[in-house]
């Protein structure tokens, strides 16, 4: 999860030196989503994962995270640009899935101020979900 952040971050910044340019109305957009959601949060929970737990990570839950995590954000991406909020719901019932795993992974762990700050942003990440889908709908005229 780690390493497909990283490409995301490359990739955000790969697409706002394209889209600037050109005035691509949902580059910009596109291009932070990019960066901070697909890949800096994928680096956080992947960097917070492997400190907090201190033990082998079972690779069934962490390639399942993964997954969620890539196929929400990438069904993110595909509804916004296609003006399609059902798509973007889709895409945040898996992002809420992957956050589920993420917190779930934890169980165990040391309790003290790194895990607290860890479950915190999962949650501030948890939050913004449905602030993102009720964004698609209204911009959508779907609501």
């Amino acid at each position: 999860m780690f390493t497909g952040g990283v490409v995301c971050v490359v990739l955000g910044g790969v697409v706002a030196a394209f889209t600037g340019p050109l005035d691509l109305a949902k580059g910009s957009w596109a291009a932070a989503y990019l960066v901070l959601v697909c890949g800096t949060a994928s680096c956080a929970i992947a960097a917070a994962q492997a400190r907090l737990i201190g033990r082998a990570i079972p690779a069934g839950p962490v390639r399942t995270q993964a997954a969620t995590w890539a196929a929400g954000n990438a069904a993110v991406i595909v509804g916004t640009f296609t003006e399609l909020p059902l798509v973007v719901d889709a895409g945040a019932a898996l992002l809420v899935v992957a956050l589920g795993i993420a917190f779930a992974l934890t169980r165990g762990a040391a309790l003290g101020l790194a895990l607290r700050a860890y479950r915190a942003a999962l949650i501030v990440l948890g939050v913004s979900i449905p602030i993102g889908m009720l964004l698609a709908h209204l911009r959508n005229g779907a609501v």
